[in-house]
């Protein structure tokens, strides 16, 4: 029996709150351990930056949850909807980083949201037609 759209609801939540960690994550990580410079001392700084562990953290999270996704959602929506943490990531760091969000990034996110939306339409419809 497939899981019903609470499911999928779920899911795809959890999923983008780990990608959203990770991202967030990596982005403190990085101004925690500036100036960049590729040598030893370096890597020394980021290795002991806590935030390395959290985008760690939030990417292992992030690949149990769309493994588990994947053995029930069909692919196609599913590869669709993981990218909603472009949308998430965009919005949370305006609101806790301070990052400006411009006009054409707001209209990318609304159609990137649109774009899962039709898809996810386009799948019920199929599965509607199937039955």
């Amino acid at each position: 029996m497939k899981p019903g759209w609470r499911y999928y609801v779920t899911g795809f939540l959890v999923l983008m709150a780990f990608d959203t960690l990770s991202q967030l994550c990596f982005k403190l990580a990085a101004l925690h351990a500036a100036p960049f410079a590729a040598d030893g001392p370096w890597l020394l700084r980021v290795a002991r930056e806590p935030w390395v562990y959290g985008a760690i953290a939030g990417y292992l999270g992030a690949f149990v949850t769309y493994m588990s996704l994947l053995r029930h959602a069909p692919v196609g929506p599913a590869f669709a909807a993981s990218h909603l943490n472009v949308v998430s990531v965009l919005l949370v760091s305006a609101w806790l980083l301070h990052e400006r969000l411009s006009l054409p990034q707001s209209v990318g996110a609304a159609l990137i949201v649109l774009g899962i939306l039709v898809l996810a339409r386009a799948e019920q419809g199929d599965d509607a037609a199937a039955r």
